[in-house]
């Protein structure tokens, strides 16, 4: 495989990624939307912006062209949910016909207006170019901040090709992220996308001073309907008790560096959602998460009540505690219910 990797989307996890692959070999072009942040990865070698602690190595090479990618055979997405397709379709577009190109997305959200994965949208989008694609997704317990910094850490390459899986595998990996194959793209993205919902209301159970059996409920009813809605779209149950699922619920959690955390701090805080998002350059997708994963859900019958509630607390102006108290109070079943 080529180690001349492009990765689209210079925030903070596309950043981080960058450098790690970087530190692997790999000659890296790093694509940021706008041109001034370009300019500033390139001069001073730093992304003051979204990365600030982390040195951008000499391997990587920051650029607003997004033509300047369009030899890379490897390109991973790093850009969020709700402008994933427009990035894709604008790269496809570069791209020479004929010449087979591998996506890896660590975008983990659901597009909300039709309710697809990232990879159903990655294979929309190629067929409507006609372009040839291998698709694979990246996904785990992973703070941009930390992989950056080099701290020990792991994650799951997915891909219905079990060679590209991999070879991805073997090529992104280092001594210091270890990296596990799987077939399972369906439930590596679920897993991916749900878990900023209910990372949301954990910052809601923090914020209001609920404690730590609170919390550890929700964490585990929050694994539970995140199983429910991944096996109800093909899934494999086993994914989510592993570090796309478990794993990466647990981080963004309790996690002090989590976006989706600190979001529902701030609505427990009496923020508002306009005022919230306003704060921060750095996207939340839990915030957009919440509608599209629940209206997945909806779409396939399966019951996800803390991704109901967290829907009306953002978008409906419910307020935290009457939509946890609501969550207490639901009828009492079986734990075994799926």
């Amino acid at each position: 495989m080529s180690r001349r990797v492009g990765v689209l989307g210079a925030g903070s996890w596309g950043t981080a990624l960058a450098v790690h692959l970087a530190r692997t070999g790999c000659q890296v072009r790093l694509w940021a939307r706008r041109r001034e942040l370009a300019e500033r990865l390139r001069k001073e070698r730093r992304n003051v912006e979204y990365l600030p602690d982390t040195e951008i190595p000499a391997g990587v090479e920051p650029t607003a062209d997004l033509g300047g990618l369009a030899n890379c055979g490897t390109v991973c997405v790093v850009v969020p949910s709700h402008v994933y397709r427009g990035v894709l379709k604008s790269f496809l577009a570069l791209r020479p016909v004929g010449e087979p190109l591998v996506v890896v997305s660590a975008t983990k959200g659901i597009e909300t207006d039709t309710g697809a994965r990232m990879s159903q949208v990655a294979f929309e989008e190629a067929l409507a170019a006609d372009r040839e694609l291998r698709f694979a997704v990246l996904s785990g317990p992973n703070f941009a901040a930390e992989v950056a910094a080099g701290l020990p850490s792991a994650a799951v390459v997915a891909s219905d090709d079990s060679q590209l899986a991999a070879q991805l595998r073997q090529t992104f990996a280092s001594p210091a992220y270890r990296l596990y194959s799987s077939s399972d793209v369906v439930g590596v993205e679920l897993g991916g996308a749900a878990k900023n919902v209910i990372a949301v209301a954990a910052g809601l159970v923090s914020g209001l001073g609920l404690g730590h059996n609170t919390l550890a409920a929700l964490i585990t009813r929050g694994l539970h309907e995140t199983t429910r809605l991944g096996v109800a779209c093909g899934g494999q149950p086993r994914t989510f008790s592993g570090l796309a699922g478990l794993g990466d619920l647990v981080l963004t959690c309790t996690g002090g560096l989590s976006r989706n955390r600190r979001t529902g701090l701030a609505l427990a805080a009496g923020k508002a959602l306009v005022e919230i998002e306003a704060e921060t350059s750095m996207v939340a997708e839990g915030i957009r998460n919440s509608r599209s994963v629940t209206l997945l859900a909806r779409r396939r019958g399966v019951e996800m009540p803390i991704a109901e509630q967290m829907m009306c607390v953002l978008y409906e102006q419910k307020s935290p505690r009457a939509a946890l108290e609501e969550l207490m109070t639901r009828d009492l079943k079986s734990e075994a219910e799926l």
